[in-house]
């Protein structure tokens, strides 16, 4: 028998890690870190409650740190077996899991220094979720593997990596073993977007895993998306001389920004933009996408030589500096300034929140995915006051909710992609989406496919196949 156990994004989002137990070998497909709300500590501290050990390999989809994120520690717990990746997904790996590494010691530090300040002796000294030192060593155990290139991790079984479309790099997995094929989406991107090419359609399996973030809902046309940026940026930037804020993810929604705006200017729709990426890790991972620019889309490489050929139309700026990030606070209007995190939980965006909020003529713009107890979310649920690095900051510039830039399929693409398949699997799990999207898309699958066994899975919950 072979059984699937979901140790994460079971009934929410973040903390991707399904084990799979097969008479031959055990393996993980993702082992993400769980963001968000207060108990995501103790969430990330509490997983991987089973014998790291005894895992063969692990399966990697993409480099989103709630898909790869606990990979570190997974080597701090004594895991030693290889991690199968695609070679982008690798790139980023080296750029995502050392930023990691440092924010948790970073963390540790912080509450050491907190402790110290408290009457009283420390009870435990606070240690960091995992180091730099360990994350060096889970990235000597990376394998990359080319899309559509078989390879067998085991012998008992054959695996191929497929494009999904979400970001550089992101795999559909799909896995031949004892005469059944297993497909695991992964996260997909959205049909006819830029930058990404299509997530690769398939046919058959046994037993699909798939994602449902946005699994109740639709996104806006790529063209009302545009007509939204465009009218935000012009009142906020142009007329009443404010600035910009986009909370963005330095992978894949920052280099999509800079694509749409390129195409905006280029098409005439905007003008000259002052633009300011604050984001170390941004600047990296816009150094890779370059690099791997064959896995772009045609129209998106045909953009990136025009703007080789037009430097001057298009200012942006990098800011490294962290001094340079502060003195962004100089500048009262005019700019467009975009920075990580995605979710507004940590990172330089936080400064720039503080700076902008509380002024009527500025706007923030949120064009991703916002947890649930993330500050992000606050802002999209309309929160009038927040707090940021401990202080009270109203909320009196306009927020935007950008929803048609998300890397994640739609409800409709969801279930287009689907279709694909010539008939239902066996079982179908709905996982990667909180609870009411995830039991929506189930629901969709169930009336508008006519797939009878599909099934949300609970967290740590087994099922055999």
């Amino acid at each position: 028998m072979i059984t699937f156990q979901f140790h994460g994004a079971a009934g929410e989002v973040t903390g991707s890690c399904l084990l799979v137990r097969t008479p031959a070998c055990s393996f993980l497909v993702d082992c993400g870190m769980f963001q968000g709300g207060r108990d995501a500590a103790h969430k990330n501290l509490a997983a991987l409650s089973f014998d790291v050990r005894a895992l063969d390999f692990v399966l990697l989809t993409h480099a989103h740190i709630d898909h790869s994120g606990l990979l570190p520690r997974l080597y701090m717990l004594g895991y030693r077996g290889p991690i199968y990746v695609t070679a982008a997904t690798g790139d980023l790996l080296e750029v995502l899991l050392l930023d990691s590494a440092h924010i948790q010691e970073k963390e540790a530090e912080w509450a050491l220094r907190q402790r110290h300040g408290r009457r009283g002796a420390i009870r435990a000294m606070p240690q960091p979720l995992y180091s730099v030192t360990q994350a060096m060593e889970a990235l000597k155990h990376l394998r990359p593997v080319g899309y559509g290139e078989t390879f067998s991790p085991h012998p008992s079984m054959k695996v191929r990596f497929l494009d999904a479309g979400h970001i550089l790099g992101s795999a559909i997995i799909e896995l031949k073993t004892a005469g059944k094929t297993f497909v695991f989406s992964g996260d997909l991107g959205q049909h006819g977007r830029p930058v990404m090419n299509d997530p690769t359609p398939l046919e058959h399996a046994d037993a699909l895993v798939v994602e449902s973030t946005y699994g109740d809902r639709h996104h806006r046309s790529l063209a009302e998306t545009e007509n939204e940026l465009v009218a935000a940026l012009k009142q906020t930037l142009f007329e009443q001389q404010g600035n910009v804020v986009i909370p963005a993810f330095a992978v894949g929604r920052t280099q999509e920004l800079i694509y749409m705006l390129a195409a905006l200017i280029r098409d005439g729709r905007l003008p000259r933009l002052r633009i300011y990426v604050d984001s170390p890790m941004a600047q990296a991972v816009t150094r890779l996408t370059i690099k791997h620019e064959a896995l772009l889309d045609a129209e998106t490489q045909a953009l990136m030589a025009w703007q080789r050929a037009h430097p001057h139309l298009l200012d942006v700026h990098f800011v490294a500096d962290f001094r340079e990030s502060m003195a962004l606070a100089d500048i009262r209007g005019g700019a467009l300034i975009i920075s990580a995190s995605g979710m507004c939980e940590a990172g330089r965006i936080k400064y720039h929140l503080q700076n902008n909020l509380a002024r009527p003529e500025c706007a923030v713009l949120i064009t991703g995915f916002q947890a649930a107890g993330t500050l992000g979310r606050r802002l999209v649920d309309g929160a009038r006051n927040v707090r940021i690095f401990g202080q009270a900051v109203p909320v009196r510039a306009r927020i935007h909710t950008i929803g048609g830039l998300s890397a994640h399929a739609d409800r409709g693409a969801l279930l287009a992609w689907l279709r694909g398949f010539r008939r239902a699997p066996a079982k179908t799990f709905v996982v990667h989406g909180e609870a009411l999207s995830a039991q929506a898309l189930a629901e969709g699958i169930r009336t508008e496919l006519g797939w009878v066994d599909v099934v949300v899975p609970g967290i740590r919950s087994e099922w055999g196949l």
